[in-house]
């Protein structure tokens, strides 16, 4: 057996590989004694919580896409009425993941983007494909255009809002009084409507002409520049309280009358309607180019809440 030096073993080198006279050793310095190894940082719970509003998120492009699948092999008027509900519940969904990434404090630039991309799915494409199956397809070309063309707005909206939303640091928007342009949520919820409501009307819904006509309006308003409430500055008073009482009173007749699929309808076109008549209200005043303020205003809400729910 050869024997080692002791210089060997101050070296960290070791029994099995001994230092020889003259090597240079490349051993690490043992640890002294009584050290701690320290302990790898453990990811923080908190990072576990982003994921929860993007799985919501995704679970909205999961109903679009299965609306999507509906609409192309449907074979009968309750095959299209299932593929609104999908839509109905991606909308629930959409408006739900916004609300929990603002309670978790997990809003982000990148569940933005995401929830644009899903709105694009379930509100753009599953909606104009709903609507050219269910009645637009008797018009030929023309019928494809205006899914076309809806969908086609839908992208643009959606677009728009991103650039409009994102700050010079590229964090997500602050909640704003108003929307510029009809959002795509409610614009699909207004052909939904028109779908559902065929049945509770009596079956004189749904002629081709006023199908199309309906859907390149609201397209055009996704589009516009005209501004929409976001009802996201309400706080409770006796205007706030006197106009939730008239909504649900309104929508318990009409449902009573003639039928819940009909609120949807009502509520999407009182909104509408509310946003074209605020718009047509200031029109005079933004011509005569009086308050500047206003149009400063009207801008820093644009960049703030130029969009969707989500942000």
């Amino acid at each position: 057996m050869s024997e080692h030096h002791p210089a060997a073993w101050d070296t960290g080198v070791g029994p099995w590989c001994p230092a020889g006279p003259g090597q240079a050793t490349s051993a690490r310095p043992e640890r002294p004694r009584g050290d701690v190894a320290p302990e790898r940082p453990r990811p923080a719970p908190r990072r576990a919580l982003y994921l929860l509003p993007n799985l919501i998120t995704l679970s909205s492009v999961f109903c679009g896409f299965d609306a999507i699948r509906l609409s192309a092999s449907a074979r009968s008027d309750d095959d299209l009425r299932r593929a609104a509900l999908l839509i109905l519940v991606a909308m629930l969904a959409d408006t739900l993941d916004g609300r929990v990434a603002r309670m978790t404090r997990t809003e982000s630039a990148f569940g933005v983007q995401l929830d644009s991309l899903a709105d694009l799915v379930s509100f753009g494409v599953a909606p104009a494909l709903l609507v050219y199956q269910w009645s637009l397809h008797r018009l030929g070309l023309a019928g494809v255009l205006g899914g076309s063309v809806f969908a086609a707005c839908g992208a643009i909206r959606l677009a728009r809002f991103n650039v409009l939303s994102m700050g010079e640091a590229g964090g997500p928007p602050s909640p704003a009084r108003y929307i510029v342009g009809l959002p795509v949520t409610g614009a699909a919820g207004i052909l939904i409507a028109i779908v559902m409501t065929r049945r509770g009307a009596g079956g004189q819904l749904g002629g081709a002409p006023a199908v199309l006509a309906t859907t390149l309006l609201v397209s055009m308003l996704m589009v516009s520049t005209l501004r929409f409430r976001s009802f996201k500055d309400l706080r409770p008073g006796p205007r706030t309280l006197l106009a939730i009482a008239l909504a649900l009173g309104s929508s318990a007749l009409l449902s009573v009358r003639w039928g819940p699929a009909l609120v949807l309808a009502w509520g999407l076109g009182v909104y509408v309607l509310l946003g074209v008549v605020e718009s047509l209200w200031r029109l005079p005043a933004l011509r005569r180019g009086a308050p500047a303020a206003l149009e400063a205003r009207g801008a820093r809400a644009a960049r703030a809440g130029g969009g969707e729910e989500r942000p």
